[in-house]
């Protein structure tokens, strides 16, 4: 191991592996060491899904290997090395000791109280400690504290539009402004969501996945979690993720090729036996770091002027990479770490110990679940309007549901989990994120999906044991909170159809939700 005492350690982390990641400029090859390693306490901390982990220490390793073909030299601890330290601050502790280093180069982390442990390491270590902004985003937490100077609402949309603007993506060519004094989004609007909500018609032909064998490498990562951590949730059979930079980028290639152009018309289309569709899968890369948004959505505009594609399948992929992943990220930093302890329904509710298993008659549910057992995967739809929708009617309490969340998706991490689940899933945060809950009742799953067709629950039936459950538990979902959230105006039409039912059948809602949430307490089938 080379390096000298007036060199630095620089570390990165799990979700950076980007030959440019800001930690990483500027480094002297015959001085400078970098620290990576396979943290045990950030591995267990919550039961991360097996699929999760191999796809991490897999792409980690390889990403190391990487960085010692560049002439770089890497320290790097394993799982099962014995001199593995067990947290992250152990194994820096452990690397300024044995190298004699004094200066300490990290790069913006994504998760608040491993930032507050870096921000104590220089009184610690007694070194001087250098965090670099992560510049791999589009926007930095300065320019998202300034757009909410002044706003009332924190909308989304809004601060989408600035970027759209502010980095002239899919902006009209050559027009320098409306009558307002505004530069033109392509195609007259800045938001075709209206033209995304198809259903799948019967016969249409899905791209299969792009897959990839695992190497020699991978093999070995996966034959370690199969022993150390086989109480995990999931499976790692079939891996087949990318774990390279190289084959991240087939897999963007493949989706814009194979599949881009149906992207929005079935974005939010849900099939048995089809978890994949018509999505990029690249948000396992992108947020650990293997592709960045900027050449993703560079990209996929290029695509869209070269191959004349749709503009709805265009826009909506660049809304999901440029405005919620940047804007959930500006929002949990604006906003922590409160906004992880607000609970604005009291929700009390366990999660459901099918939520673990999929042993549910709820075919929706256990086949949602069971793909993420699965895949470690599961689209943006399944895990709002089908997993968040439940968990919402029921009031499944938000540290549970936080937990879950994290845990089973591989590309989760809490910068992009925590303001999913508090604000868009569980309306905890009481409306900062959204204008209303994502509440539905079982028609919306039964138009998007074929789901309810295998289900022994009725999706008509409004009230009975053999009634979808989704539609008595929404309106005991409006009548328990309308102390909350009866004054929000995009709720006035279905709080005015809850008081306009009669006591007969208000009767009804109420006795089948009290029967079905009973279940669920006693961790009964449902």
């Amino acid at each position: 191991m080379s390096g000298t005492a007036s060199g630095k350690l620089r570390l990165v982390l799990a979700d950076q592996l980007s030959h440019d990641l800001a930690s990483l400029r500027d480094i002297d090859p015959e001085k400078d060491v970098i620290l990576m390693a396979e943290v045990r306490t950030e591995a267990t901390y919550v039961k991360h899904h097996k699929r999760k982990t191999a796809f991490l220490f897999s792409a980690m390793r390889h990403f190391a290997q990487e960085l010692e073909q560049r002439g770089l030299t890497v320290r790097y601890i394993r799982y099962d090395d014995a001199q593995n330290a067990g947290s992250l601050e152990g194994e820096v502790r452990q690397a300024l000791n044995v190298l004699g280093l004094k200066h300490l180069v990290l790069t913006f982390p994504g998760e608040w109280r491993v930032l507050e442990d870096m921000q104590s390491w220089g009184e610690t270590f007694c070194v001087h400690v250098e965090i670099r902004e992560d510049d791999r985003f589009l926007s930095t937490l300065e320019d998202f504290d300034a757009w909410t100077q002044g706003r009332k609402q924190l909308r989304m949309e809004f601060f989408y539009r600035e970027l759209r603007k502010r980095l002239n993506i899919l902006m009209e060519a050559g027009s320098e402004s409306d009558e307002k004094g505004a530069a033109k989004p392509l195609g007259g609007q800045w938001n075709f969501d209206a033209d995304n909500r198809k259903a799948l018609p019967k016969g249409v032909s899905v791209p299969a996945k792009t897959a990839f064998e695992p190497d020699a490498i991978t093999e070995e990562v996966l034959a370690l979690v199969r022993a150390e951590f086989h109480e995990h949730f999931g499976s790692v059979e079939s891996f087949d993720l990318a774990v390279t930079r190289d084959q991240a980028l087939q897999v963007l290639a493949q989706f814009i090729e194979e599949r881009l152009m149906h992207f929005g018309d079935f974005q939010d289309a849900m099939k048995k036996g089809e978890p994949w569709l018509f999505h990029s899968h690249i948000s396992f890369y992108l947020n650990c770091g293997l592709l960045t948004p900027a050449e993703v959505i560079e990209q996929v505009e290029s695509a869209y002027h070269a191959h004349n594609l749709p503009l709805n399948a265009v826009e909506g992929f660049i809304r999901q990479v440029l405005g919620w992943r940047e804007y959930v990220r500006g929002l949990y930093w604006q906003q922590m770490p409160h906004y992880a302890e607000q609970n604005t329904l009291d929700a009390t509710r366990d999660l459901p110990e099918f939520f673990w298993t999929a042993d549910t008659d709820m075919q929706c549910l256990s086949q949602c679940i069971s793909e993420t057992r699965d895949n470690a995967y599961a689209h943006h739809i399944q895990r709002l309007m089908v997993l968040g929708n439940f968990l919402l009617l029921a009031g499944i309490d938000p540290k549970q549901v936080q937990n879950w969340y994290l845990l089973v998706y591989a590309d989760a991490y809490e910068w992009v989990e925590l303001p999913n689940v508090q604000g868009m899933i569980l309306f905890a945060d009481g409306g900062l994120m959204a204008s209303k809950p994502y509440a539905a009742s079982g028609s919306y799953i039964n138009k998007m999906s074929d789901y309810c067709q295998s289900c022994r629950y009725k999706v008509k039936d409004k009230n009975g044991d053999q009634a979808c459950p989704f539609n008595y538990l929404y309106w005991d979902f409006l009548e328990r909170n309308k102390p909350v959230l009866r004054g929000n105006q995009r709720l006035a039409m279905p709080y005015r159809t809850l008081e306009k039912m009669t006591d007969e059948k208000r009767a009804l809602i109420a006795s089948d939700s009290q029967r079905f949430l009973g279940k669920l307490t006693a961790n009964e089938k449902v």
